[in-house]
Formats: C-alpha cells, sequence, structure tokens
C-alpha cells in the first residue's frame, strides 16, 4: 500500500481530459444498448453554483453511472433554465445586457459544474433563452392552442412589484390548459 496521499488538483483534471478526448458520456442515437434518460433540474444561470446544485447533480450522476455499469447507454444531457424576466432583471440591476448576463454566468457556472467531473454529455447542452431551441417550444404551444388543447382568456391577475413580472392588479390576456381535453375526446 502506497502512502501517497491522493492529490484531487493533479488527478481529477488529467482523468476529466481523458474522459473529454474519449467522449465516454456522449451518448449516440444508434447505439444498439437499452436507453436510460436521466434529467436533473436545469439550473437557473444565477452566475454560481451552490451547495445545492453539487448536491442534485451528484445524486443524478450516481444513477447515470450505475445504468452506465448495468450496460445502458445513458443519455444524461445538461441545460439552462434561462429565459424569463429574472434573468432580465438580474441584468438591468447591473447595467448590463441581458444577453450577455446570462451566457457570461452559462459559462461561469459551466466550468464549476466541468471541474466536479459528473458525467453528463455536454455536446446536448442548450439553454432555454436559445432561439434555437424556443422556436420549439412556441410552435408546440401554437400548435396545441389551435388544436383547442389551449385558450385565451382574460383574466385579473396580481404580480410582484419586485420581480416586475406582471402589473399589479390589472387586466390581461393570459394562457390557460384546457384540462381533461385530449385529442380523441
Amino acid at each position: 500500500m502506497t502512502s501517497e496521499r491522493y492529490n484531487a488538483r493533479e488527478s481529477e483534471p488529467r482523468w476529466q481530459r481523458q474522459w473529454d478526448q474519449k467522449a465516454i458520456f456522449a451518448s449516440k442515437n444508434d447505439d444498439p444498448r437499452p436507453k436510460y434518460y436521466v434529467l436533473e433540474m436545469f439550473p437557473y444561470p444565477s452566475g454560481r453554483i451552490h451547495i445545492g446544485h453539487v448536491r442534485n447533480y451528484t445524486l443524478g450522476d450516481v444513477l447515470a453511472r450505475f445504468m452506465r455499469a448495468r450496460g445502458f447507454n445513458v443519455l444524461h444531457p445538461m441545460g439552462w433554465d434561462a429565459f424569463g424576466l429574472p434573468a432580465e432583471n438580474a441584468a438591468i440591476e447591473r447595467k448590463v445586457a441581458p444577453k450577455a448576463w446570462t451566457y457570461d454566468n452559462i459559462a461561469a457556472m459551466k466550468k464549476q459544474l466541468q471541474s466536479i467531473g459528473l458525467s453528463l454529455d455536454w455536446s446536448r447542452e442548450f439553454a432555454t433563452c436559445d432561439p434555437s431551441y424556443y422556436k420549439h417550444q412556441q410552435k408546440l404551444f401554437n400548435d396545441f392552442l389551435r388544436a383547442g388543447l389551449a385558450e385565451r382568456e382574460k383574466r385579473k391577475i396580481s404580480g410582484s412589484s419586485r420581480s416586475r413580472s406582471t402589473r399589479r392588479n390589472c387586466w390581461t390576456r393570459s394562457i390557460r390548459w384546457t384540462a381533461g381535453r385530449t385529442r380523441c375526446g
């Protein structure tokens, strides 16, 4: 048995580079093994990860590695919940363009998450604020609206003056999912 201490600062980057070079966590669509999907929540790119992120993604990572060891083709992607007013308001408060604020935070958080050595398939990464992503959401929603699976209605709502997400006590158009309706009924 060796008396040398494990040096994580030396060993981890070396192994992570090998994992990246060999793309061992990339999931191939044409892989004949049974497929398994692991998806934790997408973080809001606030700029820095915290212990809650580490706990959450470590749990998913353990499951992904376990299923790979059992012979599954595991898809374990990462994305960023980056669409909406919280990101915009944070950028405005800091006098920074929302797009720059969001993508800078994504880059910082990605670097932090990569340093942990999670078995994520970074080739499948996306951000919900990217038009190449949300154009599909918009199309899907419009399809639901045309099919009668969603509807528009006027409704009185309250908002938060802090997040400026809606105007307090004003009438606005809102969308409501039609409960109980299916394509066949």
